[in-house]
């Protein structure tokens, strides 16, 4: 099964934790944004969001870490506009906090996961494992 990870930034050691645990399972990985640096020509930002748009249509699901930034959510509804499930993780509640939470995590097709990192990846691994 193949996967991708949108995130913000910040949370770039939690992406790359996420996607090595995963990986480790024998999942595959479509594109580690996380090795790229910092755009710096509108040219740069037009080739990697060529290669994310790709990775997440060639995605069977996309995790979303929360924070996540705008282009993490324009990812999400990439995958939400070709039915990709969508494993929503927040280490908190803000998912269901109506004060900072999206429409759009309430659609079907998402799944909230909360708490560790370990409880993700059980939870990721649980619903996509076959037998």
């Amino acid at each position: 099964m193949k996967f991708y990870v949108a995130s913000s930034f910040k949370n770039i050691d939690i992406v790359r934790s996420v996607s090595n645990c995963l990986i480790n399972r024998g999942y595959i990985h479509t594109y580690d944004w996380t090795q790229n640096n910092k755009a710096t020509t509108l040219k740069h930002l037009r080739i990697i969001g060529q290669h994310e748009k790709q990775a997440v249509l060639e995605s069977d699901f996309v995790i979303v870490i929360l924070p996540a930034g705008k282009g993490s959510h324009i990812e999400l509804g990439l995958a939400l506009g070709q039915g990709i499930p969508i494993y929503l993780y927040s280490p908190n509640n803000d998912i269901d906090d109506f004060e900072t939470t999206s429409t759009f995590y309430h659609l079907d097709g998402i799944v909230k996961c909360r708490g560790t990192i370990d409880s993700l990846i059980e939870q990721i691994d649980k619903r996509n494992r076959k037998g």
